[in-house]
């Protein structure tokens, strides 16, 4: 099962387990703003969650946004998500 991953080199292992992380911690940034908010505690700025998607955390973004039902109504959150997005499409079709 995991063959497939340690044939890749190195570089593409390093990038694909920065990716998960990085996925990972924004959903989890994402759960943690709901329940401040919930909680009518301190929340986590929108400039944080910003940052997470554009150093590849948009898929994490997106999932925590719709798993949570966070950030789903802001429509200027939405705006600045799917404008990182649509550079990182670019960027690996440049790439590509």
């Amino acid at each position: 099962m995991i063959e497939w991953f340690v044939q890749l080199e190195l570089t593409k292992q390093l990038l694909l387990i920065y990716l998960v992380l990085i996925n990972l911690i924004t959903f989890f940034y994402f759960g943690v703003d709901k329940l401040k908010a919930q909680l009518s505690h301190r929340r986590v700025p929108e400039k944080t969650l910003w940052i997470l998607a554009l150093v590849g955390g948009t898929v994490g973004a997106l999932a925590g946004m719709n798993f949570f039902r966070h950030k789903t109504k802001k429509n200027s959150f939405q705006i600045v998500i799917s404008f990182i997005l649509l550079i990182q499409i670019a960027l690996v079709y440049l790439v590509i």
